[in-house]
């Protein structure tokens, strides 16, 4: 029912993938910005504090809006999460909120803090949570166990 580790990390590693080409559309959308800030004559360090600043906000905010739009879509799943067949819900097995995925976004960045000591503890717990899963209060599970949770009981 509760997708296991190495499934998580298999769609870790794919949404991975789609972020790089993500980022190399970006990198060419910067490499503009930079040419018109260059061409007013900025100072460097500012010039460097701009585009950095630029790119900052821009790469947080499409992975925050990759994942949070994805995971709280009725796939339930970013591409890479289909990919393997697993699906996010929150306690109840249900489709979760755009806010809850907010949350659970962010919450992984906690993890990537701890040096993904947040992540490795989803192979150690009964419901494979990491912990964005326990602070966002979400599970994720096997496709079909998904489904078949959100189906009310037959009476």
């Amino acid at each position: 029912m509760y997708a296991g580790f190495w499934q998580r990390a298999g769609a870790y590693l794919l949404d991975g993938i789609v972020g790089n080409l993500i980022i190399f559309v970006f990198l060419f959308f910067m490499a503009g910005v930079d040419l018109l800030v260059r061409s007013i004559g900025m100072d460097e360090s500012v010039r460097q504090f701009v585009i950095g600043s630029i790119s900052f906000v821009v790469y947080l905010s499409s992975n925050w809006l990759y994942y949070a739009v994805m995971e709280s879509s009725g796939t339930q799943a970013t591409l890479g999460k289909m990919a393997v067949g697993i699906v996010v819900t929150d306690q109840e097995y249900k489709r979760i909120s755009f806010g809850r995925a907010t949350v659970r976004y962010f919450a992984s960045l906690l993890s990537i803090l701890i040096f993904f000591i947040g992540f490795i503890i989803a192979g150690f717990t009964e419901k494979k949570q990491a912990l964005h899963d326990f602070l966002a209060g979400t599970y994720v599970l096997k496709k079909e166990a998904g489904q078949a949770a959100d189906r009310p009981a037959a009476s």
